[in-house]
């Protein structure tokens, strides 16, 4: 099934193909967006330099991003071109394949759910999505937050609501746990004060879709934590923290060191954490061989 309305792409624009087969005078291909229809791109349209060997230029299986030449649509026949395709261009039509994959697959699930012919689907969907807000995937994310995106479309109740429930279960923004270690010492009289009037000035900083939480590991190593769907922001927000801390510690002769830059975590680092937080808790604990004995 092709991705859009139209059933053929316009010269002079990039698509993404699927090679076939290659032979002496060029490659035969598959345009994924376009129900797979068959082009071919010429020997002398693989590069601009010389050619020595098609196989290091192109291989069977691959997706390349090519430049539609000529269709002739009676005949079948669509000329593409790879060297005519700029790193820009390549870019460019990657992201927009991508985002026409997600919502195919977001439209044959639907259509598969309320057995309905998926080009009806996407006829009532998708394709007037196209048209109204340049990408269907755009429309899709907007009516996370803002469902009006479908008004004025003719969809029955059972299939918008299996639409919306789609949408929301693959496109939502997932939480990104952003971490940070730091270690801050302060050796004046209202040292421990100071350490702590730093920290809170650097939780201050979070907001409330960016929260901070600071965490002692183990003097003088502090863990700064952020859970937020903007990764970017997180790391800028906790950057600024950092150097309020940094501000506020050095006002009372103290001294910051930034262990590990904020970053985005996995769960093993996660767990790597954990185990840390945990040894450091026993080491603190008091043992039952440090406590004086009754007849000490």
């Amino acid at each position: 099934m092709r991705f859009y309305r139209e059933k053929y792409p316009e010269p002079d624009t990039q698509v993404m193909v699927q090679v076939k087969q290659i032979q002496e005078n060029g490659a035969y291909v598959k345009l994924l967006e376009y129900d797979n229809v068959e082009g071919m791109i010429l020997l002398s349209e693989l590069s601009r330099r010389r050619i020595r060997s098609i196989q290091k230029l192109i291989r069977v299986g691959r997706n390349e991003v090519v430049m539609v030449m000529r269709i002739d649509k009676e005949k079948g026949y669509i000329d593409l071109s790879k060297r005519r395709v700029s790193a820009d261009d390549v870019v460019k039509c990657e992201e927009k394949f991508n985002k026409s994959k997600a919502v195919h697959s977001i439209m044959r699930h639907v259509a598969e759910r309320t057995e309905t012919d998926l080009e009806k689907i996407n006829e009532m969907i998708a394709w007037p999505l196209y048209d109204k807000f340049g990408h269907a995937y755009d429309a899709f994310k907007l009516s996370i937050t803002d469902p009006s995106v479908f008004d004025g479309l003719n969809i029955p109740e059972d299939i918008l609501a299996e639409t919306k429930a789609n949408i929301a279960r693959r496109l939502t923004p997932q939480p990104v746990k952003i971490r940070a270690d730091i270690e801050m010492s302060c050796f004046s009289y209202a040292g421990i004060d100071a350490i702590k009037r730093a920290l809170r000035a650097g939780e201050a900083v979070g907001t409330e879709s960016i929260p901070i939480k600071i965490k002692l590991v183990s003097p003088p190593l502090f863990v700064m934590i952020s859970n937020a769907t903007d990764k970017n922001g997180a790391i800028e927000t906790m950057e600024r923290a950092i150097a309020v801390i940094d501000k506020s510690i050095s006002k009372d002769k103290g001294r910051l060191e930034v262990k590990l830059r904020p970053k985005a975590v996995s769960e093993t680092d996660d767990l790597e954490l954990n185990a840390l937080m945990e040894r450091a808790a026993r080491e603190n604990k008091e043992v039952s061989g440090d406590e004086e004995s009754d007849e000490e």
